[in-house]
């Protein structure tokens, strides 16, 4: 099966405030993962969390070594709505794994990460899924600034 991005489940994920875990966001301004956090923390006020090894502070959020961390910087009861994926294709697999493993609602994986299996893996996990697409660029094609 080949997944088809649907434009409502894009909308909701973009406009209904929500906890973002980025994988792959580190304080390198230079990577794309940096100006799109900033993008939806900033203008659609959501509120993110940087997934990275080094564990780096992004935009005055706390960031945590790996997605399984993430509940020890969120309060008690809150979930991650969408796992937004910046890595390697070849590497998102895992990640959806580990985005199903914790609870998240969604993973959004970014323009260029396409893993078929791994996306059927989450949408029969009951997670939306969205790929090979920006939420920046998704964002401001709807008129989101």
């Amino acid at each position: 099966m080949t997944h088809t991005n649907d434009p409502a489940v894009i909308e909701r994920l973009l406009t209904a405030p929500g906890t973002w875990a980025v994988v792959g966001l580190s304080t390198n301004r230079a990577r794309a993962a940096y100006g799109v956090a900033a993008y939806l923390q900033g203008s659609l006020g959501h509120r993110i969390v940087p997934v990275h090894p080094r564990a780096e502070t992004v935009h005055g959020a706390p960031g945590v070594a790996r997605l399984a961390d993430v509940a020890a910087v969120l309060e008690a009861g809150t979930t991650v709505d969408v796992v937004d994926v910046f890595v390697n294709s070849d590497l998102a697999g895992a990640v959806v794994d580990e985005a199903i493993a914790i609870g998240a609602r969604a993973v959004w994986l970014q323009l260029g990460v396409v893993d078929e299996a791994a996306a059927q893996r989450a949408h029969d996990a009951g997670l939306d899924v969205v790929m090979d697409t920006c939420p920046a660029i998704e964002g401001r094609r709807r008129g989101l600034y």
